[in-house]
């Protein structure tokens, strides 16, 4: 068994390390500016849970107003619903028919929508709810500049959502139009242009399925660096942001503009210096298995002249700058991930 890093009403000094930690204050805030927000504005909001994985946050998420939630896999869903979730939509396209299965049988006790870009994999979805009794939602997802999955905007998008529409036991629901790699665009202006780009691409694909007769009730988007952009569309109907509740350090490198929300850092690993052999140099006890490093390595919260510089297995490799003291053993900081999700979900 696993032994446990902290108990209720253990200090931080208490805690062992390396720890992943959350901040509730922050937290708490984070939660409510989104929730105010796009209430505010008069559009759903849908967190992603891939963040976090975790039912507790899920729920104060949907006690703030949040119509449901979004989780990447059939796995992930299944624990959302057996915790009492009872509004999942699954991002993702779907395959295999013992995962069909296990999401179709979800559906008979919650609403579970997921992602189509393809015809057989509709007619593979209608076989699966139809053989559990269930219905699923079904969105069709266009490409929009993620160059990911996705079908063409507009007529092909039309076309599939008719498919959809006649296939039993199904529900179409609506266009799922998500841009990630304008998340971490850095500057607002990239940002607000990739987003009205995939705006258009929506609002287009929504006309063309809605002159075919269909309904599209539902236009779903939106990420932490650019709901802002989604929500004043005037197309998209949801949000789905995820690490607003946590942040990282790639979100924090994103340049603001005035009128854009700030989220607070939340999340943390807590490491203490484990050695500090030079006066140039510090080594703490969180490296490769700490974090991911896709996003850039960790930033150390609130500790100037001390910049995070290497990592291996056990060790984060920390400099020193000439004009501050060097940290003592045992000295303990909070790092900030490059990436919240992947620490998170370890």
């Amino acid at each position: 068994m696993q032994r446990i890093p902290a108990r209720v009403g253990d200090s931080v000094d208490d805690v062992d390390t390396p720890a992943l930690v959350v901040d509730l204050d922050p937290f708490e805030r984070n939660l409510d500016l989104m929730a105010n927000a796009a209430r505010g504005a008069g559009v759903a909001l849908r967190p992603h849970a891939k963040a976090h994985k975790c039912s507790d946050i899920a729920a104060l998420q949907i006690e703030r107003g949040a119509v449901g939630i979004c989780c990447q896999k059939v796995d992930e869903a299944k624990v959302f619903v057996e915790a009492g979730i009872k509004d999942v939509l699954v991002t993702n396209e779907i395959v295999g028919a013992a995962k069909l299965a296990r999401l179709a049988a979800m559906a008979r006790d919650a609403m579970i929508g997921v992602l189509v870009d393809d015809a057989a994999n509709v007619r593979h979805l209608g076989a699966a709810a139809k053989a559990a009794g269930s219905t699923l939602d079904v969105l069709i997802e266009i490409e929009v500049g993620m160059n990911r999955c996705g079908v063409a905007p507009g007529a092909p998008a039309a076309a599939l959502a008719e498919l959809v529409a006649h296939t039993p036991a199904l529900r179409f629901r609506g266009v799922h139009a998500y841009h990630g790699g304008a998340q971490h665009l850095r500057s607002p202006d990239e940002r607000r242009d990739a987003i009205a780009r995939a705006a258009r691409l929506a609002r287009e694909t929504r006309s063309a399925i809605e002159a075919a007769g269909i309904a599209c009730p539902v236009v779903t988007g939106a990420g932490t660096g650019t709901w802002q952009h989604e929500r004043d569309s005037g197309v998209y109907t949801e949000l789905q942001p995820g690490s607003y509740v946590f942040m990282d350090a790639d979100y924090h490198r994103n340049a603001l503009a005035p009128d854009e929300h700030h989220f607070e850092q939340s999340l943390y690993v807590l490491a203490p210096v484990m050695s500090a052999p030079v006066r140039e140099r510090a080594v703490v006890d969180a490296g490769l298995k700490a974090f991911a490093f896709d996003s850039g390595l960790p930033q150390i919260f609130g500790a100037s002249g001390l910049e995070y510089a290497k990592a291996s297995d056990e060790h984060g490799v920390l400099t020193v700058a000439a004009g501050r003291d060097p940290p003592l053993l045992g000295d303990r900081g909070g790092l900030i991930p490059g990436h919240c999700g992947p620490p998170v979900t370890h």
